[in-house]
């Protein structure tokens, strides 16, 4: 203040001032002492009272723990749910007592739980934890985090168990709930199946023996059989649900007592035994119904006649007992005349014809010129034969002809002996197609036999026979053509005829019908009706069989040019050479002719009456050819059929083969087989191929016919045929060997004038040709250049026209090789058969009538074949196997038939 004043401080004031200063000091550093005491004793007392409230949850936590572990695992101990309704239900009662136990807890749980929440929420951890080093303290904030983080971990472990807990004591509660429910209406269901299979089983024990019953009642009972079947469908739907109960039950692990399962067991194996006993008696009475009632054989027992009896085998396929002559045949005696019959029409030179009117025949014999297609089909339909590839027993033929017959007579209103005339076509379709007699056919096979010889428009046939092969959209491949053209092929066969129609190979044919679709593996129907129009050389005799079907009640107004007949009845042949010249079928067919009159001249058929403009044609065409000469016909042949490849071709076949003989077959069967074996042998040893014979050369009667005589097949053949096919006379070995001959000399005189040209040739270039230098005269370069090209041309034509002779001659060797092995087989064959037959006759199967009967028809057969060397062999055979007194009268025989032949 003095200095303020401008007055100087004295120095003796200073010490005041340091003791005033310290004594603030001092009272501030007590001040602060004290309230750190304050604070320590504050904050002891709060970590007290912490450590007691943390302590204390802690202990209710770690509680709560212990007691959740020991529930957990009481309820994991106890036992899997029963099987029965009882056990369910004390195990359920079980339950519920612990689910009480552990819902009484659940409040003491929540309640520590949410003080767990609340310490959580005031003391709060956020720094993650620290390991702690040794020897160094900890602060009493480290340790109150520590244990909060420890409540966090307790209240957690103790929220996950009382979770888990509770909710499987739910689902154990819940499944056994379902269980339950599942096991009361198994035990329900049980008791109403056990009620209803008492009252099927004492209606099945009610039932009388098949055998006790009427022939009249079979269909009722089989009616009744089938309406109990019916009635039990809601057994059979309630065993259903039962086992799919105790499926399921299975599946969640609940497995049905000792005793549900054996009363579940039993409930199955009654039921199965009721079920396995209403088949057994529906099957019994079914087939009784089938051989004794209305539908069955006995009613065929009829259609033959004393001294005949129509006898079944085991696998139901009839054959014929003579009482009278003690012998049996699987022909049908009215079948055994009809082929007699039938015998009258093999002086009909041409095969087509031949095999068409042998068929009418048979048609007419068996009624079905008088079935029409609709008809076919209907019942066809109503049988349910759909499946081409189904096979057949001899009962369901029988049941479908059967029908057939039975409709002919509603539709037509006429008398049918239907036992006869189902007796009569189930034979022709098993000598056809089940020549072994198996028993057994395909549907196609079925189908095929009536279809053919039903009353129907062909193109209607081909339509509906190609849609019994083709697939959904309406095509076919080779293989099923290949099956339908086999099933066809064995009707020709069955008459002996088939090797004029290519033989049983059916390859060729369907590769010739798949030329009208080029590169595509399948075919529609127009491109098989189109070639079917040209009538191939296997199918030829169907579309014959409709116009001679069509001809039989034809007259025209002329007169045979050979017999006088007038009016000529049936097919018209018009001579398209020489003017007013008809000759009728029967002249015509078996080939009678006049002076003047050959068989090769241009012929026209006809099988309906002429129109006027059909005898203006005729008269320009007859007009025309006045002016041609017989080697215009020569080169410009026409054939009425479409010719296929049908000889070497491989033996592999996707088509079926033939059925095999049975030991047990008839005398006449394999008569027929052995027949058709050597028919097709003998075609196959006269024909071959070649591209250089002349048409007149190469063709026989039935091709010649088939060229000429239908009106609508005045066509040219395709252009596609890449090779003629050419037949050679019967076993005529020798001018096979003239022509080999010939060719060989032809082929030494060509190669000998080629090796004079060649030797030519190189002498013209060995000589020095002049040079620029001469004045040109002959021996320029120019000249010797056309020399030498010349004569390379020559060369070149003589060199390929060799190669068409060696391949020529090759072909002829390979045949006659071939010739050779067929004549061969037919030796070994015939020895098979008379040793087959010799055998035979020691025991008392077949008759000496039956052997006589095949040995000369095996010599006629070989006669009318003109195979003299075959029929000379055969007298041999016979007298080295056969007793002396066979031969005596084999030899008096055929010197009596020789006398009237």
């Amino acid at each position: 203040e003095k200095s303020k004043a401008g007055k100087t401080c004295p120095v003796t004031l200073w010490p005041n001032v340091i003791c005033s200063i310290w004594l603030s000091c001092w009272k501030m550093l007590m001040f602060a002492e004290l309230t750190v005491c304050v604070c320590l004793c504050v904050g002891r007392a709060r970590l007290e009272a912490f450590s007691d409230n943390s302590g204390k949850l802690q202990l209710s936590l770690q509680e709560i723990i212990e007691w959740l572990t020991a529930k957990d695992e009481e309820l994991s101990e106890q036992l899997p749910i029963g099987g029965d309704v009882g056990a369910v239900q004390h195990q359920r009662e079980f339950h519920q007592a612990f689910m009480e136990d552990v819902k009484s807890r659940g409040p003491f749980i929540y309640s520590v739980l949410e003080s767990a929440q609340a310490f959580l929420a005031q003391h709060p951890f956020q720094e993650p934890e620290e390991t702690l080093t040794d020897g160094k303290e900890v602060s009493p904030r480290r340790r109150i985090l520590n244990v909060s983080r420890s409540v966090w971990k307790q209240a957690n472990v103790a929220s996950d168990l009382w979770e888990k807990l509770t909710a499987r004591c739910v689902d154990r509660h819940r499944h056994m709930e379902r269980t339950l429910e599942r096991l009361l209406q198994i035990q329900a269901a049980m008791e109403e199946l056990a009620v209803a299979l008492e009252q099927a089983e004492g209606v099945r024990d009610a039932w009388e023996p098949v055998g006790d019953l009427f022939i009249d009642s079979l269909q009722d009972h089989i009616d009744a059989t089938k309406l109990f079947k019916e009635e039990l469908t809601q057994v059979k739907e309630g065993m259903k649900h039962i086992n799919d109960l105790a499926h399921q039950l299975a599946i969640s692990d609940v497995h049905l007592s000792m005793e549900n399962a054996r009363a579940l067991e039993h409930l199955n194996s009654r039921w199965k035994v009721l079920q396995g006993s209403i088949e057994e008696r529906l099957k019994q009475l079914q087939d009784a119904h089938r051989d004794f009632g209305p539908g069955s054989q006995h009613f065929l027992s009829s259609s033959v006649q004393i001294p005949w009896e129509r006898a079944i085998s085991p696998n139901k396929v009839p054959y014929y007992i003579n009482h009278q002559a003690q012998t049996t045949c699987w022909d049908h005696p009215k079948m055994t005349e009809l082929y007699q019959a039938l015998a009258d029409l093999n002086n009909i030179k041409f095969s087509a014809y031949r095999t068409a009117m042998k068929l009418r025949r048979v048609q007419k014999a068996l009624r079905l010129d008088l079935v029409a297609l609709s008809s076919l089909v209907e019942v066809f339909r109503e049988q349910e034969l759909q499946q081409g590839e189904h096979v057949m027993d001899v009962v369901e033929v029988i049941h479908g002809l059967t029908a057939l017959y039975e409709r002919l007579e509603e539709e037509r209103s006429i008398l049918v002996n239907i036992p006869l005339c189902v007796d009569m076509c189930l034979n022709w379709l098993l000598n056809v197609y089940d020549s072994a007699r198996n028993g057994k056919m395909r549907v196609l096979s079925f189908k095929m036999g009536l279809v053919i010889l039903c009353n129907a428009d062909v193109q209607e046939k081909y339509k509906y026979l190609f849609r019994q092969v083709s697939g959904a959209g309406g095509l076919t491949d080779q293989r099923h053509l290949s099956l339908l053209l086999h099933e066809a092929i064995q009707i020709p066969r069955q008459l002996g005829e088939v090797a004029a129609f290519g033989g049983s190979n059916v390859e060729p044919s369907v590769r010739s019908c798949f030329r009208m679709a080029p590169g595509k593996p399948a075919i529609e129907v127009s491109h098989f009706l189109e070639w079917m129009s040209l009538e191939p050389q296997s199918m030829v005799w169907l579309p014959v069989l409709h116009r001679v079907a069509a001809a039989e009640s034809t007259k025209h107004q002329a007169k045979c040019y050979v017999c006088k007949q007038c009016p000529i009845k049936g097919f018209r042949y018009r001579s398209l050479k020489q003017f007013n010249v008809d000759i009728c079928q029967t002249c015509f067919l078996t080939g009678r002719t006049t002076k003047g009159k050959k068989l090769h001249y241009p012929i026209m058929e006809y099988y309906t009456p002429t129109t006027s403009g059909e005898k203006m044609r005729d008269f320009a065409m007859t007009l025309k050819n006045k002016f041609r000469s017989k080697q215009y016909f020569t080169k410009h042949p026409q054939r009425g059929y479409l010719p296929v490849q049908s000889v070497l071709e491989a033996e592999s076949s996707e088509t079926p083969c033939s059925s095999p003989k049975l030991p047990h077959a008839d005398t006449h069967s394999r008569i027929e087989h052995y027949a058709s074996r050597l028919a097709e042998m003998e075609s196959q040893n006269c024909s071959f191929f070649t591209d250089s014979l002349s048409p007149d050369e190469s063709l026989d009667e039935d091709q010649y016919l088939l060229r000429h005589s239908s009106p609508a097949l005045d066509h040219d053949s395709p252009c596609g045929q890449h090779m003629l096919l050419a037949h050679l006379e019967h076993q005529d070995k020798e001018q096979l060997q003239r022509t080999l001959a010939r060719l060989e000399n032809e082929n030494r005189v060509l190669q000998g004038e080629y090796r004079r040209l060649k030797w030519k040739h190189e002498e013209a270039v060995s000589v020095p040709m002049l040079t620029e230098a001469g004045e040109g005269g002959l021996g320029s370069p120019t000249v010797g250049e056309q020399q030498d090209e010349e004569l390379l041309a020559e060369a070149r034509v003589l060199r390929q026209h060799k190669t068409r002779l060696e391949t020529r001659m090759q072909i002829l060797e390979d045949h006659n090789k071939q010739l050779e092995s067929q004549l061969r087989r037919l030796r070994e064959l015939l020895l098979q058969v008379i040793q087959a037959y010799c055998m035979e006759l020691t025991g008392s199967l077949p008759s000496i009538h039956s052997l006589f009967s095949l040995l000369f028809f095996l010599y006629f057969y070989f006669v009318a074949q003109n195979i003299s060397k075959l029929a000379t062999e055969l007298l041999k055979y016979l007298a080295q196997d056969l007793p002396l007194i066979i031969i005596y009268e084999t030899v008096s025989f055929l010197m009596s038939k020789k006398k009237q032949i």
